[in-house]
C-alpha cells in the first residue's frame, strides 16, 4: 500500500497546487470557466487524496488487502480520468475531453464501493 500513500501524497499536493492557481492565477471574467473546472478538478483530486490516504491506513486492518488495492486503483483511475479531463478542457480548451470525465466518475463511486466492501468484510461479524 505505499503506492496508495505516495499517490495520497503527490495528489494532495497537486490539487492544492492547481486549486490556488484558480484562486489567484487565472483571474479576470473570461477566466470564469477554465477556473471553475479546476477548482472542480483540484476538489475531486484533494477528496480522493484523502480516500487513498484512508485506504493506506486501513490496509493493516484487513487480511485480504486485494479489495482495497483495487480501491486505490479506481480511485487513482477517477483522478486521472475525471480530473484529468476537467484539467484539458481547461487549460487546452478540447471540450471533448469532457466524454471522458463520466469514467473518471464511474471509477470514483467504483472505489468508494470497494471501500465499503472491504469495510463490510473486515468488520462483519
Amino acid at each position: 500500500m505505499r503506492l496508495s500513500v505516495v499517490m495520497a501524497g503527490l495528489n494532495g499536493a497537486i490539487a492544492v497546487g492547481l486549486g490556488a492557481f484558480a484562486s489567484h492565477g487565472m483571474a479576470g471574467e473570461e477566466m470564469n470557466r477554465a477556473r471553475e473546472l479546476v477548482e472542480t478538478g483540484a476538489h475531486y483530486q484533494l477528496v480522493h487524496a484523502v480516500g487513498l490516504t484512508a485506504i493506506a491506513a486501513l490496509a493493516h486492518q484487513v487480511p485480504d488487502e486485494r479489495l482495497l488495492r483495487w480501491a486505490a486503483y479506481a480511485m487513482l483511475a477517477g483522478i486521472l480520468f475525471f480530473c484529468g479531463a476537467l484539467y484539458v478542457i481547461a487549460f487546452a480548451g478540447i471540450s471533448t475531453f469532457g466524454m471522458i470525465a463520466p469514467i473518471g466518475g464511474l471509477s470514483f463511486i467504483t472505489g468508494w464501493l470497494m471501500l465499503a466492501g472491504a469495510g463490510w468484510k473486515r468488520f462483519s461479524a
